[in-house]
């Protein structure tokens, strides 16, 4: 009886450290993407595709945009470079949680914007990152709004 008890004490001891490091696995995994993707990103470059039209934007010229994503939330900041002083005065912000999974689907809850309508609306995307280049691919579609457009945006990692 005490040889059976034991072996069993045995086994399920066994099955809980493999679990645990199953589990250990995993949580890892999720913190190296997401040690990946954490940090400062200037966008380059964006192609706005809606009812078959695409709008390039290259953020290079009177604009810049940074989004900044650390192991639970992400921001983003734009505006002009001209400090407010022409047309092409523009400021946007917002921000919220996120998650990944597998490394690659990556969507963003849009808990705060200087776009009131647009809070509140989740927007995934497929995220690659390429030594210091991100590229994310996604869909924004927001019904009431009447927005419905693919974003495929091309970030740098800011030193």
């Amino acid at each position: 009886m005490k040889k059976t008890m034991l072996t069993c004490l045995i086994f399920s001891l066994s099955l809980v450290g493999c679990q645990n490091k199953t589990e250990n696995a995993k949580a890892e995994s999720k913190n190296q993407s997401s040690f990946m993707l954490s940090g400062t990103w200037k966008l380059v470059s964006a192609i706005i595709i809606e009812n078959g039209d695409s709008t390039i934007t290259n953020y290079s010229g009177d604009t810049t945009f940074i989004k900044i994503i650390n192991d639970t939330h992400f921001a983003f900041l734009q505006h002009d470079l001209h400090k407010g002083k022409d047309s092409t005065a523009v400021f946007g912000a917002g921000g919220g949680p996120y998650t990944l999974k597998d490394d690659s689907l990556y969507t963003e809850h849009l808990a705060y914007c200087n776009a009131r309508a647009w809070e509140g609306n989740d927007f995934t995307f497929v995220v690659k990152i390429s030594n210091d280049t991100l590229i994310q691919k996604g869909v924004e579609k927001i019904d009431k709004l009447g927005v419905n457009r693919i974003n495929i945006e091309k970030y740098t990692r800011v030193r």
